[in-house]
């Protein structure tokens, strides 16, 4: 669909494969310039959101099963006329073939399906600690971001980090216009993102890409 820039994502294949303490990269222009616009015009109104606060986060959410409101629900295939047609064409290209493939040779992951698929999105006073999911063996998590304006130093990134504690971050993005984090899911894999303090919104979607199998189900089903 002509959606993702393969150059720039596999220009970090072997940065993902190598880095540590677990595997993660970041890629910057990681969609061509006019489906990125497009996107990046319609974006969802953050009003449309719904706040998620507790002791370890302060974010905005919308999951694409809306009105269903249940992140934990297995994202439903096809389409959804809340959002519009661009939205839906980069929902229909991240559940495909073409995009998954193109996942597993960058990372050597074997994903073979969609899992979920939200817009994850902070304010001022907006924050998440650090955290490990351990869903299974063979998840990725990618962030692209849609916030134009951020400046070097500025919190709002999902950052990775050595342990669970905020003074051990290891990388943290500031380039947030049409850039991309991801990383391999582990008992290690400690992300996070720093408090806003800034007027700006921070808009992006979170794809986790897992494999499946009809016997098994998703890799992470047994741990």
């Amino acid at each position: 669909m002509n959606i993702i820039n393969s150059e720039k994502l596999f220009e970090q294949s072997e940065n993902f494969k190598n880095s540590t303490p677990f595997k993660f990269a970041f890629c910057q222009n990681i969609l061509n310039n006019d489906k990125y616009e497009k996107l990046l015009t319609e974006f969802p109104n953050l009003e449309n959101f719904h706040n998620n606060p507790d002791m370890s986060k302060n974010q905005l959410l919308l999951d694409w099963n809306e009105p269903d409101k249940d992140p934990h629900k297995t994202v439903f295939p096809g389409t959804n006329n809340l959002f519009s047609n661009a939205w839906n064409e980069f929902k229909l290209f991240s559940e495909s073939e073409e995009c998954l493939k193109m996942f597993r040779d960058f990372s050597g992951v074997p994903v073979n399906k969609l899992k979920h698929f939200r817009f994850i999105s902070y304010k001022n006073g907006g924050f998440q600690l650090p955290h490990a999911h351990n869903v299974g063996p063979s998840t990725l998590n990618v962030f692209f971001y849609f916030s134009p304006g951020w400046k070097h130093g500025e919190a709002g990134g999902t950052y990775m980090a050595s342990e669970e504690d905020e003074t051990k971050i290891i990388f943290e993005p500031y380039d947030l216009d049409n850039s991309m984090a991801l990383f391999l899911d582990g008992p290690n894999s400690w992300h996070g993102t720093r408090m806003i303090t800034n007027n700006k919104e921070r808009k992006a979607v979170q794809l986790i890409l897992e494999s499946w199998s009809e016997k098994d189900g998703w890799s992470g089903d047994s741990q």
